[in-house]
């Protein structure tokens, strides 16, 4: 069943839950939680099918690739899994964030690079979804949340990353367009055959007070001007594909301006706590599968005479992953919910994602 098949998701409700670290795909277990409702435990069940049966056979051999995996990415999108917490009425599920890091804990438990896909097409979701017009959304934002395309965002240059009012990519408006110069790097998406939209930032001009004023423009990936520079190679994530972005007189229509001039910062950062929250849920989901990993081969292999698992020294250590790993669900929790509830959660969510980080 799609996920976008299911009436729409109440935060908070208390029904049973499933645990995720027990158990094998369709068992639930009697566990009452105040973040989530039937429908998660349904969506749990269903990512994590599709995550041991679809992503699990193929994942070393598109590791071995550097390969994008479009056919997962495809199916990713007709069952609902990327467009979960944006609206019906954009292409979305019509869900909430705690869904979203379920499914990304699930899929993360298997194979990381994928999810980490699945994590940067939110940036560019969530700021067409917050600040752009209709005409925007049903062109730029429709396409990502089923499937079609795979949304990036250009943010990081060489030399500006967290360190956003350093970017010196610069946009001007000649003659009725934008024309953008400059270039963007480590961009995740990127390089695909169905890659684009990408989100960038661009230097527009200065404020009164000398800071750089900084403004978002939506480049599709046929805009002239607009070309790939290198495929980075990386140590790990290699099915997650990241490419340098050139700009050369890129020439942009004042339609592809996101909202207004001069907003780029404030939009930016009003993502930062729930991409914490998601960074977080990939960090729990490799905890997870690490979790589950160490205990199976515990139980296979066998030294001296005894199986691994029969070693106290061994399951201690075993333990104190179980327990951070169980902590930082339930702080992860804490956060997400009081993100759909429209509370502030940006210490939740840092406390949160640091925690997951520290094992």
């Amino acid at each position: 069943m799609a996920l976008s098949s299911m009436r729409r998701l109440k935060p908070l409700g208390c029904v049973v839950e499933g645990r995720g670290d027990a158990g094998t795909p369709g068992q639930r277990n009697c566990y009452m939680s105040a973040s989530t409702n039937e429908q998660h435990e349904l969506i749990r069940e269903t990512v994590r099918r599709f995550a041991e049966r679809e992503i699990a056979p193929i994942s070393k051999a598109l590791w071995e690739e550097q390969g994008f995996a479009y056919e997962i990415w495809n199916r990713a999108g007709e069952l609902g899994f990327l467009g979960l917490p944006y609206p019906e009425a954009h292409g979305g599920g019509g869900g909430d964030w705690v869904g979203v890091r379920i499914v990304l804990e699930e899929i993360a438990r298997v194979d990381a690079a994928i999810e980490s896909s699945i994590i940067a097409i939110s940036t560019p979701a969530s700021l067409l979804h917050n600040f752009g017009t209709e005409e925007q959304k049903v062109r730029f934002l429709r396409p990502i949340l089923n499937g079609r395309r795979v949304g990036c965002i250009g943010l990081t240059e060489a030399n500006a990353g967290s360190d956003v009012a350093n970017i010196q990519t610069r946009a001007q408006w000649r003659d009725g367009n934008w024309i953008v110069n400059g270039s963007k790097t480590f961009i995740t998406n990127s390089g695909t055959r169905i890659s684009g939209p990408v989100v960038i930032a661009a230097v527009t001009g200065a404020r009164s007070d000398g800071r750089k004023e900084i403004s978002n423009f939506i480049v599709p990936a046929d805009t002239p001007g607009f070309t790939l520079g290198r495929k980075l190679q990386k140590i790990g994530w290699r099915r997650s594909t990241t490419f340098e972005l050139l700009f050369e007189d890129c020439v942009l229509a004042a339609a592809h301006l996101l909202e207004e001039r001069g907003a780029g910062l404030r939009q930016t950062l009003s993502n930062i706590s729930i991409g914490r929250i998601l960074i977080g849920a990939l960090g729990l989901g490799i905890l997870q599968g690490l979790l589950e990993c160490s205990v199976a081969y515990m139980k296979e292999r066998s030294a001296f005479g005894k199986r691994l698992e029969q070693f106290q020294a061994l399951r201690f250590k075993v333990t104190d992953i179980a327990m951070h790993a169980h902590a930082a669900r339930l702080m992860l929790y804490d956060a997400v919910a009081r993100k759909d509830c429209g509370l502030p959660c940006d210490v939740e969510a840092s406390m949160a994602k640091l925690f997951v980080r520290q094992r």
